[in-house]
């Protein structure tokens, strides 16, 4: 699951279709991720200190992982996710249309490092 907070993702099914928003929590247990703005519920509250009206709150609910996809920040488009190893060492998700980098994921590590090849006689 390469989908992290803060990402832009669009969604793919259901009644949100084609909205784009903000992920605000990812549960990978459960394979779900709130996104901001996406699959919103009413959840109707009784009068008490914390809510002095009560009423209808409106709240956003998790939608499963599966049915939403990333948007790239450079190409503006949706797209797969990728994983690569820095010439440090270092993990990195991408974008596979465009090819850019969406961040890191772990700290280098030598083992991956790409080694200089020596100069051949």
């Amino acid at each position: 699951m390469l989908i992290k907070t803060g990402d832009t993702v669009e969604v793919l099914a259901g009644a949100s279709k084609g909205v784009r928003g903000k992920v605000i929590k990812v549960d990978r247990e459960a394979g779900k991720a709130l996104v901001e703005g996406v699959n919103k519920v009413f959840k109707h509250v009784k009068r008490s200190q914390k809510h002095p009206q009560g009423g209808r709150l409106s709240k956003e609910m998790p939608i499963d992982i599966s049915k939403v996809q990333f948007c790239c920040e450079s190409c503006g488009k949706r797209a797969r996710l990728g994983l690569r190893y820095t010439d440090e060492g270092a993990k990195e998700r991408f974008c596979k249309k465009c090819d850019t980098t969406a961040g890191e994921i772990a700290p280098p590590k030598a083992a991956y490092a790409k080694k200089p090849v020596a100069a051949k006689k």
